[in-house]
């Protein structure tokens, strides 16, 4: 076990698929696990090299992004995809999120961006471009479709007014850290409350626990 974080790229593009890992291959925590250059491949591959995320690009000949990350998650629901495409088209963004996408990022995105999406998608965040942080909500919103689990349950009468207050800080896009500052608490409190926030609400992710507060109407965003 070497510790790092374990990459799967899927992209039909051989040489961005090589200038991807060129660069992250400098980063000291993460490793190139392999390579796929279409959606059968990178469905094959996840099962053989067992990564801890896949990059997936959406258009590829075969099996399309969106029906891999579903096999994938479907299968191997250990294994997170962050989405790295040029592509943020609806269908495409809501496709992907709803067949379990853990991030969407554009390729358009400094390298920094997509480093730190990384971590943050091993971490368990969920990470998008601001371009489509703002397609989400305004879909969500406007009462668009997006269920990425089943409605269960959830009251906000459920959730504390901490917890209330550290959702709507998710919601803003704060970090642990950050809403640790905000709150004068430590990042292990944070946790805690995370823990119970998506117990309650019958979600996995920060990302799921965000939409499903919007479309309950517990929160109202503005960009």
């Amino acid at each position: 076990m070497t510790g790092k974080i374990r990459i799967l790229l899927a992209d039909d593009h051989a040489l961005l698929r090589q200038g991807t890992a060129e660069l992250l291959q400098h980063e000291p925590d993460i490793e190139i696990a392999g390579q796929a250059e279409n959606g059968q491949e990178a469905v094959r591959m996840a099962h053989e090299l067992r990564p801890d995320i896949i990059l997936m690009d959406v258009r590829m000949p075969g099996l399309s992004g969106i029906e891999a990350t579903r096999q994938i998650r479907k299968e191997l629901p250990q294994i997170q995809i962050l989405v790295l495409t040029a592509y943020d088209d609806d269908q495409y963004v809501f496709s992907l999120l709803q067949a379990g996408a853990s991030g969407y990022l554009l390729k358009t995105a400094p390298a920094s961006d997509l480093i730190r999406s990384i971590r943050q998608v091993q971490a368990g965040e969920s990470p998008l471009s601001p371009a489509i942080a703002r397609k989400v909500v305004a879909r969500l919103n406007a009462g668009g479709p997006y269920s990425p689990g089943q409605e269960g349950t959830a009251n906000s009468d459920a959730l504390t007014p901490r917890e209330i207050e550290i959702l709507q800080f998710l919601a803003r896009g704060l970090s642990n850290r950050e809403i640790a500052e905000a709150l004068y608490i430590s990042e292990r409190t944070v946790q805690t409350h995370l823990t119970n926030i998506f117990a309650k609400m019958q979600v996995s992710s920060r990302l799921e626990a965000v939409l499903k507060g919007i479309r309950l109407g517990w929160l109202t965003l503005h960009i």
